[in-house]
This record gives C-alpha cells, sequence and structure tokens, in this order.
C-alpha cells in the first residue's frame, strides 16, 4: 500500500462514524472514558459486546455482525489503514451493530470493564513462535487474566489459526490451569465443528487454505487465575 493510500484511510477513519481512535495519553495506565459505559453511552442498547482482537482488515468482525444483528461488534487493531476497509463496508450497508477501535491489544483492559464483554474472538494472529516472544501471544496468561477481567462469567473465548503450534500451547495452557475447553480440533474442516459461523473465510484463510494448511480452533472459558506453563528442564 502506498504512503498516499495510507495517509487517505487515516483521513477517513477520522470522519467514520464506526471509528474510535484514542490518543495514548486517554489510555496509558488509566481508563477510557468508554470502559464500563459502552451500552449506554455508546450502543445506546443493551445488546450483548462481542470482540475481535488483532481484526486485520475487519473481515470477520462485519461478517460475524451480519449474521448475528442481536449482537454489538468490535473489532480492535493497531493498524488502522488495515480495518479501515471493514469500517467502510459496515458503512456502505449500513451497519449499526459494528465498529472499530484502533489500539494496541497491551491496552484492552483500558477499555472494558468487569464483566462488560460477552465473547471474544482471536482470529488468525502473529503466533509469536520464538519462545522469548510467549508473553506476547494473545492467549497467553499475560492476555487471558486480562480477558477475565472483563468477560461475563459466562462467556467464551475462541481462537482460529493457520498455527498448529499456537494451537497447542494454548490448548496446554488451558489444560495445566483446568479451564473449561468446549471445543479443540486441529482440522476445522474436517470436523463436525464447521458451521456458518467457523466457515467465514477471511482473505488469508482462504489463502492458507489454498497452500494446504490446516486451520485450529479452539473455544474455551476462563476462570480463577491463568498461571505460566513450567519451564522445560
Amino acid at each position: 500500500m502506498s504512503a498516499k493510500n495510507k495517509l487517505q484511510r487515516f483521513a477517513d477513519n477520522e470522519q467514520f462514524a464506526n471509528v474510535i481512535q484514542p490518543d495514548f495519553e486517554e489510555v496509558f495506565r488509566k481508563d477510557y472514558v468508554l470502559k464500563n459505559d459502552w451500552r449506554k453511552s455508546y450502543w445506546k442498547n443493551e445488546n450483548p459486546i462481542v470482540l475481535e482482537l488483532g481484526c486485520g482488515k475487519g473481515e470477520y468482525t462485519v461478517a460475524l455482525a451480519e449474521k448475528n444483528l442481536q449482537n454489538n461488534y468490535i473489532g480492535i487493531d493497531i493498524k488502522g489503514a488495515r480495518f479501515w476497509r471493514g469500517a467502510k463496508t459496515a458503512i456502505e450497508k449500513g451497519m449499526e451493530n459494528v465498529a472499530f477501535l484502533r489500539t494496541r491489544i497491551e491496552f484492552v483492559d483500558s477499555f472494558f470493564g468487569k464483566n462488560e464483554v460477552d465473547e471474544i474472538w482471536i482470529t488468525f494472529p502473529d503466533p509469536q513462535l520464538r519462545e522469548k516472544r510467549a508473553k506476547k501471544r494473545l492467549t497467553s496468561p499475560r492476555f487471558l487474566n486480562m480477558y477475565i477481567g472483563m468477560l461475563k462469567p459466562d462467556a467464551v473465548v475462541n481462537l482460529k489459526t493457520d498455527s498448529k503450534e499456537l494451537f497447542d500451547y494454548t490448548k496446554s495452557v488451558l489444560e495445566y490451569n483446568n479451564q473449561e475447553i468446549l471445543v479443540a480440533t486441529d482440522d476445522l474442516y474436517n470436523s463436525r465443528y464447521d458451521d456458518e459461523i467457523l466457515s467465514i473465510k477471511t482473505h488469508y484463510e482462504s489463502y492458507y487454505l489454498t497452500q494446504g494448511k490446516k486451520i485450529t480452533y479452539i473455544r474455551f472459558r476462563l476462570k480463577g487465575e491463568i498461571k505460566d506453563l513450567p519451564e522445560e528442564e
């Protein structure tokens, strides 16, 4: 993408009513103004709130919102030039249950309070495969504990990825901490779990499938503190 196109997308995002772009100072070590108040002040309804973390182009966020009009969806990513496409599509389709939030996932707990979120989707994140980057994985104990602070007691988290390594790591963390795994498959499209929602495919997922990669999926609930896996001796 050219620098000119990026600048135009940044300018468009400033005008899009469904894009929220807080300044760093508004969220660093402090609560954002909408925390605990999304339903009343932003959505103006009591519908469930569903997050997609690291939403990329926003394709999955928009597709989920189209299929579940009774929910409010927020795609979250630091790269506004990417989710510009999803935000623009939602506006063109007149979708009022979609928003996009430009921020780092590390700051997500500055935006959502206790029991404010009903579901989380994590779709094809960077698996951060180097061991030294394990804490950056969006299913590491660091992030899972963050999610616990905002999810309702019966809320679920979904991880859909082409990375078998990230799938195995996530499953191990959950099992080690006695968390509730609802679904786990290392080959989604050859399993009994494939359905209308899980069959939503982003541009990148479609590409991965043409390369013969298997798509993995795990759905789980969180409770209590999540601890790191013991270090291998």
